[in-house]
């Protein structure tokens, strides 16, 4: 797979509509990061048919993708702004 550079500009109109931005990524992430756990440890219970955890193992990994892209965006809001990062 190849990279690509994605660029995205968006106005923001206030800090406030910024800070509420950036809690809207970081609640994201929190519910990613909440999903993968959850799928993790079903998993790792040994929950459900072979199919099941095969299907549970690709939808964890989906999620770490998300949160990790979400991580990204966060840390490039964070840079663009000059918010530094909790």
């Amino acid at each position: 797979m190849s990279k690509r550079l994605l660029q995205i500009e968006l106005t923001v109109a206030s800090d406030e509509e910024l800070k509420a931005l950036r809690g809207a990524l970081l609640a994201a992430r929190a519910s990613e990061l909440a999903e993968v756990q959850r799928r993790s440890a079903r998993h790792s219970f040994g929950y459900g048919s072979d199919a099941q955890r095969e299907s549970m193992s690709a939808e964890a990994s989906q999620a770490q993708r998300r949160h990790e892209m979400l991580d990204r965006l966060i840390a490039a809001v964070e840079r663009a702004s000059g918010v530094a990062a909790e």
